[in-house]
């Protein structure tokens, strides 16, 4: 019965130390390397080809979990007004399960267009300063939620510090306050 018990803990051991993982951080690099596919096949794809486009990866979250790209089609080469497309990307990273046990990258990008994007930028913008004027006993205990399309932003502190979590999907995003300032200033700039 021993030699059984035994010969069952080495499997499991052994099983364990098999798994793969490929578990890589994502950031700026990467996530505006995957959204150009996306971008192109999604987002770009009309008859007018070809078609020049701008891609700038604005920020990523320090947690690798969201990152935002700005897009433009470029006017000139077989383009015009009325083709003329330009948002944000919010690229979504994370890493799953699959049945086996086995960890993998999983990736999805939600586009925003212009309008819409900074019409998200300036309400979570709103909505932070209408968090940060609640005055409460201890700010950390409560926390605020609002949705923009099949997006929900939720705020909330911890020590002081203001978090924002994106939930979109499956997806649930950090994405730190610096890294949101920085997507509004660059986004409003590029627009």
């Amino acid at each position: 019965m021993k030699k059984l018990v035994l010969m069952f803990f080495c499997l499991l051991i052994a099983l364990g130390s098999f798994a793969q993982t490929s578990s890589k951080p994502y950031n700026k690099d990467i996530a505006e390397y995957r959204a150009k596919a996306y971008l192109i096949k999604n987002v770009l794809n009309n008859d007018a080809k070809p078609i020049l486009f701008e891609m700038e990866a604005l920020s990523s979250a320090s947690s690798g979990e969201l990152t935002s790209l700005y897009y433009s089609n470029v006017l000139g080469i077989k383009s015009s007004v009325q083709n003329k497309k330009e948002g944000l990307i919010l690229g979504f990273f994370s890493d799953r399960w699959n049945p086996q046990g086995v960890i993998f990258n999983q990736y999805n990008f939600k586009n925003i267009p212009e309008i819409n994007a900074k019409e998200l930028l300036q309400l979570i913008s709103l909505n932070i300063d209408i968090f940060n004027s609640i005055n409460v006993e201890n700010q950390n205990n409560y926390n605020f939620y609002f949705e923009f399309d099949d997006l929900i932003v939720l705020l909330y502190k911890i020590n002081g510090s203001l978090k924002i979590r994106v939930f979109w999907g499956d997806f649930d995003a950090d994405w730190d306050s610096t890294a949101f300032n920085r997507t509004y200033r660059r986004f409003l700039k590029k627009t």
